[in-house]
């Protein structure tokens, strides 16, 4: 019997619904919601299948299931029916119109997929030659059809992108009135580079932002002029000249030689010089004879760049800087001649730390050794880490808080290392906990988001009265205290009793008055505070010119009173010590974000020069310093937009 005479015996006068697969399936019967196909694959054996009217699904399983050679024959029935399927004018606009708005998601244009390869370059810190790697070219061809840009292209588009992040930084930082920068400088594969970062705070929001500025090369010696030349040029470009309140660096000979000629402090100092010598001249006799006169040849002096037309801002010493010279240069005037059991027990624990640290950083059996033992690896100081030595030590003390002392002693077994006695590890155990508040100090101040100039002092006072605390309970390490305690006030002793920084710490709605008790400090802060208040009004009356000469003259003993009020119930108001607080008090707001802009530690720039360091590898040592800057500025301002 033939398949359709089968079809035709059973069914009646009912065609089949599915023509195409009608080689595979002939209809049987119809139901009320389906359909039922017997399967001509299956014959002689007779299979019968329920399939909805709407949908073939059951008779692909079966197919797939029981005649699995024959699943691409099936597979090529229905999509040819497809394809080939008749459709009048509306219903194809309609499909089209489904398909466009379904499948508009999915493509991408050449240039948003360039923009893509030059986000993923600089975000991922990729050499640009990936984009010409087969590998690379394969995998964008095949996820869009479009042509991958070279690698001189890419470098080309970079630049253009930097360029642009410039200008958008630039329109932003014109709508700012205080800025600070941090500035350092980073040598790596034989060059040197000048680091700059800047620093704003929000005037609605009270939010701090940073962007990087520029990662410039240095060539020659690092002389002052030549970093106060580069760094003004770094600022002019930017518009920023006049609007840097400070420049934090390290205390290196070089930037503070530079701020201490070209900083505004020394501008201050030589007014006042030229101020006593033109009093010394008034007091001279004025007949001195025409002959008594030198002359100077005016070009040979316009043709001479000295320099002097550089004009820095303030500057302001790196505070962790500082305070790791204290923790660490510092403290080795502990073991002196008048500490010698300190002495010998510093070196021979620190001796063991050494050897213990050297020994596990290198062979793979001695981390297998400590893995198994200690359950957590030993850290090794970095001389360019702030705190680095101390969290070493840390650790190893609490591993042997945690794991005992047999754990260490089989470590050391293993290595042959000469073990911790028990006044070693007393000694190791005291010195983390001498050293803790440093390292807690250290990372408070630098910080980047949450920050401000006003948070130094508290950090080095509560420093000092924590030291102070200690003194009682030491027994090995009370020179160190006393050590640190001479180290704050040899290189914070001065910043401790500056004015301006003390305003800082008033003008933060957290700590206002109740940090200290002293009232020769609080009264050095308030005075500052009114004083730039009264420059401000100066101003402000000023630039009225609609006043009459009368009301000009008085104006300023009216908003006199009313900006001491302000201050008055700036520093007894009760609400919540937030910094929005300060919205309530416009002029106080003003002057807090003036000299609360700064950081009081370079910290930034370290950063800066981290992430260049992931870029500026041995394998790309040939890479320009243009398109270093480029590439490294394009990833960290990612999120500066429009």
């Amino acid at each position: 019997m033939s398949q359709s005479t089968i079809g035709n015996a059973d069914t009646g006068e009912e065609e089949h619904p599915w023509p195409h697969i009608e080689s595979m399936f002939t209809l049987v019967k119809v139901r009320n919601s389906s359909y039922i196909m017997r399967c001509l694959l299956c014959l002689p054996k007779q299979t019968d299948i329920s399939a909805f009217k709407n949908s073939t699904s059951n008779l692909r399983k079966h197919v797939a299931r029981v005649h699995p050679n024959k699943l691409s024959k099936y597979t090529d029935f229905i999509e040819n029916h497809r394809k080939r399927k008749p459709s009048s004018s509306s219903d194809t606009s309609v499909k089209n119109a489904k398909i466009t708005a379904f499948s508009a998601p999915g493509r991408v244009t050449q240039a948003t997929l360039d923009k893509m390869v030059l986000n993923f370059v600089c975000e991922a810190n990729q050499p640009f030659s990936v984009v010409e790697t087969p590998s690379f070219k394969t995998l964008i061809e095949t996820l869009q059809p479009h042509t991958v840009m070279t690698r001189k292209t890419l470098c080309t588009r970079i630049q253009e992108a930097a360029k642009h992040k410039k200008s958008i930084l630039i329109k932003k930082l014109s709508a700012v009135n205080y800025v600070a920068t941090t500035t350092d400088c980073w040598s790596a594969r034989q060059r040197s580079y000048l680091g700059v970062t800047c620093h704003w705070i929000d005037n609605t929001s009270l939010e701090r932002h940073s962007a990087a500025l520029a990662c410039r090369r240095l060539k020659g010696s690092h002389t002052f002029d030549v970093l106060a030349a580069a760094l003004e040029e770094i600022h002019s470009e930017y518009h920023i000249r006049e609007k840097v309140t400070r420049t934090t660096t390290d205390s290196g000979s070089n930037f503070l030689k530079a701020f201490r000629i070209y900083g505004e402090e020394i501008e201050e100092e030589a007014t006042n010089e030229q101020e006593e010598s033109d009093s010394t001249l008034d007091d001279a006799t004025e007949d001195q004879s025409e002959s008594e006169v030198e002359y100077q040849d005016v070009s040979a002096i316009l043709d001479d760049n000295t320099g002097l037309e550089c004009q820095l801002p303030r500057h302001q010493k790196c505070a962790c800087h500082l305070l790791n010279l204290i923790s660490t240069v510092d403290a080795t005037a502990a073991g002196g001649a008048a500490n010698e059991s300190y002495k010998r027990l510093s070196r021979s624990a620190f001796a063991k730390c050494h050897a213990l640290w050297n020994k596990t950083s290198r062979p793979t059996m001695a981390h297998e050794t400590v893995e198994r033992e200690c359950k957590l690896q030993f850290l090794r100081p970095n001389q360019t880490r702030w705190s680095s030595l101390f969290l070493a030590v840390e650790r190893i003390v609490r591993i042997h808080r945690e794991q005992g002392e047999q754990a260490i002693r089989n470590v050391c077994t293993a290595l042959k290392i000469k073990m911790f006695n028990p006044a070693e590890m007393g000694f190791l155990v005291e010195y983390a906990a001498v050293m803790k508040p440093v390292a807690m100090a250290l990372n408070i101040l630098q910080g980047e988001s949450s920050v401000h100039m006003g948070l130094l002092l508290p950090t080095l006072y509560q420093l000092r009265d924590k030291l102070k605390r200690l003194e009682s309970s030491c027994k090995m390490c009370t020179s160190l205290v006393h050590t640190l305690q001479q180290g704050i006030q040899k290189r914070f002793g001065d910043v401790m009793k500056e004015p301006e920084l003390i305003a800082a710490l008033i003008l933060l709605p957290r700590f206002r008055t109740s940090w200290t008790t002293e009232e020769n400090i609080l009264n050095a802060g308030l005075d500052n505070i009114r004083n730039h208040l009264d420059t401000d009004l100066d101003d402000i009356t000023s630039t009225n010119s609609s006043l009459s000469d009368e009301d000009d003259f008085f104006a300023s003993m009216e908003l006199g009173k009313s900006q001491v009020g302000e201050l008055e119930r700036y520093l007894s108001c009760l609400s919540p010590a937030g910094m929005d607080l300060l919205h309530s008090f416009p002029h106080i707001k003003k002057l807090s974000l003036k000299v609360n802009t700064s950081l009081p530690a370079s910290a930034a720039c370290e950063r800066l020069f981290s992430h260049a360091g992931l870029l500026f590898t041995a394998k790309r040592s040939q890479l320009h310093s243009k398109n270093l800057e480029s590439q490294l500025l394009l990833k960290l301002n990612s999120d500066i937009t429009e």
